[in-house]
């Protein structure tokens, strides 16, 4: 009987592990971003689209993504270093703002 209890709590324990806790922030999505980006002040839908697609492929991480959707960040001020981004979300931000000029801007 005890070794059937163990059995089951050693199967149970990663599983449980794999749930993650309560205080987990969801992922940020691509539509979150565009969403964000709308919000703040970037009113047409295809642009907002197409910016945050160029946003997540650049691979700004998750911290990154949740500064950028976080209410009040406006996106006409898109200088990443007052956006308090990490070194490395900033170059990538920066990279990204350079494709956007390019790609969604005709």
């Amino acid at each position: 009987m005890r070794i059937t209890l163990i059995a089951a709590a050693l199967v149970a324990v990663p599983l449980l592990a794999g749930c993650g806790s309560s205080n987990a922030q969801p992922e940020v999505t691509q539509a979150d971003l565009s969403k964000a980006l709308q919000s703040s002040g970037l009113n047409d839908p295809k642009l907002a689209d197409c910016a945050a697609k160029i946003y997540v492929g650049e691979g700004i991480s998750q911290d990154g993504l949740r500064l950028m959707t976080k209410p009040g960040t406006d996106t006409n001020k898109l200088d990443s270093a007052t956006m308090g981004l990490s070194k490395d979300d900033a170059a990538k931000a920066k990279s990204a703002t350079q494709k956007i000029l390019t790609d969604c801007i005709k």
